[in-house]
């Protein structure tokens, strides 16, 4: 009886730690940090070429750092927890910025991987965009459908001792077209297209910050601001798009519309 709660344990073990998840909401604030607690930690594991990949911290914030050590130029990947295989309306969302002290800049790219071990299979979802700077970017890109189950993240150092990190990586099913995915707003973000589909109008109480419109392929086409609670879609192409709309109260909301 007692070996056979074992293998049922042990069996139970294993399964939950290959256990596919279908969204990602990681800010690291649970993993170790410093160069002695490297990945793999909580499903994150790492393909290195002598670079160095572990989670770090400052002022209070954890988050991954990707760093050269001596090899620059080279590639290294942190690699997500298996997901489930996109179906094409997921977004992913992450934020880049070189670590403080780094030696140098660098490039980040983001793909999917069949392995978490085998980086041929590499697909990029992303254009790759340099890191040259301490101040926090937020990428988002749509997520192709895909029979990959894992998201990469690939870095490039272009000097010895360049540290790139990322944090909060976010990997959710995009929104209905005018639905908010903000949860505990004091305001409800709300628009639609106009009949000419050429602004999309909103119905807030205060006007947001600040727009960002991103194609099917994760590119942004544009950005701004309201003018008298319609945004201008005249000049995008006839497709699906993505919206990132930072409200009066410095909170996100993503969604999508289809401009006809």
């Amino acid at each position: 009886m007692k070996l056979r709660l074992l293998i049922g344990t042990m069996m139970l073990t294993a399964l939950t730690a290959h256990a596919q998840v279908a969204s990602i909401n990681e800010n690291f604030e649970s993993f170790n940090t410093g160069a002695g607690s490297p990945l793999p930690q909580n499903g994150w594991t790492s393909v290195l070429a002598g670079q160095r990949m572990y989670p770090d911290a400052s002022n209070g914030n954890k988050y991954l750092q990707a760093y050269t050590f001596f090899t620059p130029n080279v590639p290294f990947y942190a690699i997500t927890p298996q997901i489930i295989a996109p179906t094409g309306n997921q977004t992913l969302s992450f934020k880049v910025a070189l670590t403080t002290g780094s030696g140098g800049s660098g490039s980040i790219q983001a793909g999917l991987v069949s392995s978490n071990t085998d980086m041929a299979t590499f697909t990029p979802i992303s254009g790759v965009v340099a890191v040259s700077s301490t101040t926090v970017q937020t990428l988002t890109y749509s997520v192709p459908a895909s029979s990959s189950q894992y998201i990469a993240f690939k870095f490039i150092g272009n000097v010895a001792h360049a540290a790139i990190l990322i944090d909060d990586v976010s990997f959710t099913t995009s929104t209905s077209l005018g639905v908010s995915d903000l949860s505990g707003s004091k305001n409800d973000v709300r628009f639609a297209v106009n009949t000419d589909h050429t602004a999309l109008h909103f119905v807030t109480s205060k006007d947001p910050r600040r727009i960002q419109i991103y194609s099917a392929a994760g590119q942004k086409v544009s950005e701004g601001k309201l003018s008298d609670k319609n945004y201008d879609i005249s000049t995008l192409q006839t497709g699906v798009y993505y919206i990132i709309i930072e409200t009066a109260e410095g909170q996100t909301v993503k969604s999508k519309f289809i401009k006809k």
